[in-house]
């Protein structure tokens, strides 16, 4: 039998916060349940990014397998909703408790489902959760909220959560490990022709097509479902690695940059990718009116909105929704951007100091109120007829 070509071996793009995505099949051990014997060795890589003061998201899934051992009279044909609910709630301690373990730093346990996702307010609040727990040094670990969650276990995979937390975060890179090695032009398990394929320009349907075969025995996922997670990185301007978990070299060389695996690269740049779904997504709620200020320090600097600059607020807008910025003398947009505070709450701490939103409102959701990550200046010539000019 043919031996397929290995993968060679090339420079991981530059990076300093990632999502990291642990299939099933890495954690499952032999007799059932869980096992660190592939999973140590990711440990030690997360473990070396820390040390070196790179940031990284653990997505893990492992529940369910977890939980089925701890069911008792639990039947492995059955297949409900429910017993994988079952599975699921009884697994998510022994999953977050094997990878405690291997860290000395403190882990934290995130559960979302895509509805979270979905949610703008729920996807702001995720998100700040986030980034708050990085901002102190602990390992985020995500899983879906398989207890509660219905269609998303069906779709059966956390690759496209994982791709969805990397936009979430603004992560770098999206590393997927599998008991793969990458991609290849066909299934190489069952076609020893197979040829890997180092490098992804862009996923097109010739590509999604040699996706073929079902996921591991213990997970729900396969090969497909990382592309179409490396399609959702890719949209947000974060490329994708895909390589092999077990295999006992792969942590040291991905901590000296180096890849073996399959690079699928994004065809934009996260700020690019953002900027564009800030400047078109259709769905505004409302306006926020600012002095000169305000727009000068917006348009020249690309600066955040804080409350000091802020004339009013007009329309029924909540936190998380999709805003227009518009100047004081002329009404011109000037930039749209995703609100932090809803439209009363606005016309409540508007020309303030950022230090007495919380005296004001009884609470804070931070000094912007539309952070400049989640802000993007409109055409050129918008900003020309307000007299303002854009850097």
């Amino acid at each position: 039998m043919t031996t397929p070509r290995k993968f060679k071996q090339q420079p991981v793009p530059p990076w300093n916060r990632a999502v990291l995505k642990v299939g099933s099949s890495l954690l499952a051990g032999n007799d059932g349940g869980l096992s660190t014997q592939y999973v140590l060795g990711l440990a030690q890589f997360i473990s070396a990014c820390h040390a070196a003061g790179r940031e990284i998201v653990l997505v893990s899934s492992g529940a369910v397998a977890a939980g089925r051992m701890l069911l008792e009279g639990h039947s492995d044909e059955d297949t409900s909703s429910a017993a994988r609910q079952a599975m699921a709630a009884l697994g998510q301690t022994q999953t977050i408790a094997l990878w405690q373990r291997l860290f000395d730093r403190p882990l934290a346990q995130v559960l979302l489902t895509h509805d979270d996702m979905r949610n703008r307010r729920r996807y702001l609040n995720a998100r700040a959760t986030l980034q708050e727990l990085l901002r102190h040094g602990v390992l985020p670990v995500v899983n879906e909220n398989d207890t509660v969650a219905v269609d998303e276990l069906t779709l059966g995979d956390n690759d496209n959560l994982a791709a969805i937390v990397a936009a979430l975060v603004d992560a770098d890179l999206l590393l997927i490990a599998t008991d793969i090695d990458g991609l290849y032009t066909g299934n190489p398990r069952t076609n020893p022709n197979a040829e890997p394929i180092d490098e992804v320009p862009e996923i097109t349907p010739e590509i999604m097509h040699m996706a073929s075969g079902a996921g591991s025995s213990v997970g729900t996922g396969g090969m497909r479902t990382k592309l179409e997670a490396a399609q959702k990185a890719s949209a947000a301007g974060i490329e994708t690695i895909l390589f092999n978990g077990r295999d006992s070299e792969v942590s040291r060389l991905l901590s000296q940059d180096i890849l073996c695996g399959t690079r699928l690269r994004s065809t934009s740049s996260r700020l690019q990718a953002r900027k564009y779904w800030l400047r078109h997504t259709p769905a505004v709620s409302g306006y926020i009116r600012v002095d000169a200020g305000a727009a000068r320090a917006l348009v020249e600097e690309g600066a955040s909105l804080l409350p000091k600059g802020v004339i009013e607020a007009s329309g029924e807008f909540q936190r998380g929704d999709m805003v227009e910025i518009i100047t004081d003398d002329s009404s011109r947009c000037i930039a749209r951007g995703i609100t932090q505070y809803g439209a009363a709450e606005i016309n409540l701490i508007h020309g303030c100091h950022t230090r007495d939103i919380e005296e004001r409102l009884g609470y804070s959701y931070g000094d912007s109120i539309v952070h400049r990550d989640d802000l993007a200046r409109t055409d050129p010539l918008d900003a020309y007829t307000t007299g303002v000019e854009f850097s």
